[in-house]
């Protein structure tokens, strides 16, 4: 299942909760990591749980993920044996260093499936590859390394921090080289792995114009995907990463003018040359449009 919009939402906020709940995004993170302070994070997992639970058979419109903590805090077991009771779609996994820590998530994930009754597996990763310094040199260690892995998305907030960067953008308003070689690894780590690139979040969140640019440019470079930190923000998304009208008339007349030439390597559309690369591309064009309407 291709998910174009995961909204954050704090655990431990009955009202957000509930917005959520309503919201257009394809899937649901119930954050215990950073907009949850510490002397609420049993509350917090507490309501997580709840939610999933009350929320098992709603998973078609909209998925429920879980961001534990860190795998090397404290915390981040008992975050686990929380929430996966409720059985969420997939739990978002911070501030990697390399794939060591999906493994060892999965191992994790392996026991706590088998002791709430959860088919074994069923629970995917979402991998936060970019939020510390080493990261960035160990990007490809994700590339067959689980098969819970879901997709890969990247954070330019925590990689600031960790660079000791007073800012991650450049006056214009364009991320600064080392967060956009930051994004371009994941997204070639992501496809290189088989898995899904996702954009990370745009901060300002009454910025629409700026969203919606952002994320349009995402979808060009190859992204299935975008983080949002705001409800207002999941609609934008959608509509970004869903196929246009053209497009998909465009996909089609590449499919059919191969099919009209069968075993052509190359053909003519419209003046220009199109090769095998444009229909691999056309074709993922259709399969999303296709995903993207028997979701509804």
């Amino acid at each position: 299942m291709t998910l174009r919009s995961f909204l954050f939402v704090p655990s431990d906020s009955e009202r957000k909760l509930i917005k959520g709940e309503g919201n257009e995004a394809d899937a649901l993170i119930l954050d215990l990591e950073d907009s949850v302070s510490k002397d609420r994070l049993e509350i917090a997992r507490g309501m997580a749980a709840e939610y999933l639970t009350s929320h098992k058979d709603d998973r078609e419109r909209q998925q429920v993920w879980v961001r534990i903590n860190p795998l090397d805090t404290e915390y981040a077991m008992h975050d686990l044996a929380a929430v996966m009771v409720g059985a969420p779609d997939g739990i978002l996994l911070p501030k990697t260093y390399s794939a060591a820590e999906a493994v060892a998530l999965g191992h994790a994930l392996d026991a706590l499936e088998a002791r709430d009754g959860i088919e074994n597996g069923s629970t995917k990763i979402l991998a936060v590859a970019t939020e510390t310094a080493r990261s960035l040199f160990d990007l490809d260690t994700f590339i067959g390394a689980t098969e819970r892995l879901y997709g890969m998305t990247w954070g330019a907030e925590d990689l600031a921090a960790a660079l000791s960067a007073t800012n991650n953008r450049l006056p214009n308003g364009e991320y600064d080289g080392p967060y956009q070689l930051a994004r371009t690894l994941c997204l070639a780590a992501s496809r290189a792995a088989e898995v899904m690139p996702v954009d990370t979040v745009f901060i300002d969140f009454r910025d629409m114009d700026g969203l919606i640019a952002e994320a349009v440019q995402a979808r060009r470079s190859g992204f299935f995907g975008k983080m949002a930190i705001h409800p207002a923000q999941s609609a934008p998304i959608n509509e970004a990463f869903t196929p246009t009208a053209d497009e998909i008339a465009h996909a089609k007349r590449i499919v059919a003018v191969f099919e009209e030439n069968p075993g052509a390597g190359t053909v003519g559309l419209d003046g220009m040359m199109v090769d095998m690369p444009h229909l691999k591309q056309a074709r993922a064009v259709l399969a999303l449009a296709e995903a993207m309407a028997a979701k509804g």
